[in-house]
């Protein structure tokens, strides 16, 4: 059974464990030897990243191929209306490829969000919401390019579930070992 460690990635952190020199990386926050993430996370988004010890593990959760759904939470730019959640439940096409159909709904401001360090920007004028979106595969900058192609930016993006995995009471930074698991085929 392979080892997996669920890990609260904080903004501005790297997904990786080694850097330039006065880069956060998930080193200052794991020092657990012979882990290694399955996926990533850009510097700018935070939430739940998988950790492991199983090369093989890695790959089935990180390739799109085996769909494994990746729960998301962006906070926008201006109110989504019918037809922008529309377009991000069927294809959005960003130029380069075209996206496969995600879940998405608009949701209350989570309660339970800690705040984010440094704070998202504030303008008085456009109001800020928040949805939820379920993706089947995971390419570079993919929420943030979607919802700017559907005309709400995203401000603060969080992952909370990968497959089976939840980040459920995490605190930034903070991780935890799940217990042992298969990834069925």
């Amino acid at each position: 059974m392979a080892r997996v460690i669920l890990l609260n990635k904080p903004h501005g952190v790297q997904s990786q464990f080694t850097g330039a020199e006065g880069t956060r990386t998930l080193r200052e926050f794991v020092a657990v030897p012979n882990v290694y993430p399955a996926g990533r996370l850009d510097a700018e988004s935070e939430g739940l990243m998988l950790l492991t010890d199983d090369g093989a593990l890695q790959a089935r959760i990180s390739d799109p191929k085996h769909k494994l759904p990746k729960t998301y939470l962006a906070q926008v730019e201006g109110e989504p209306m019918a037809g922008a959640l529309e377009k991000l439940r069927t294809r959005v096409d960003l130029g380069d490829f075209t996206t496969r159909p995600a879940d998405a709904r608009s949701i209350p401001e989570p309660d339970w969000l800690w705040p984010r360090d440094p704070p998202v920007r504030f303008r008085r004028h456009i109001p800020t919401f928040w949805i939820e979106l379920v993706l089947r595969e995971g390419r570079n900058r993919q929420v943030r390019r979607m919802t700017a192609a559907v005309g709400h930016p995203t401000l603060r993006l969080v992952r909370t579930a990968i497959g089976p995995f939840i980040l459920d009471g995490l605190a930034p930074g903070a991780w935890r070992d799940d217990p042992p698991y298969e990834i069925p085929n």
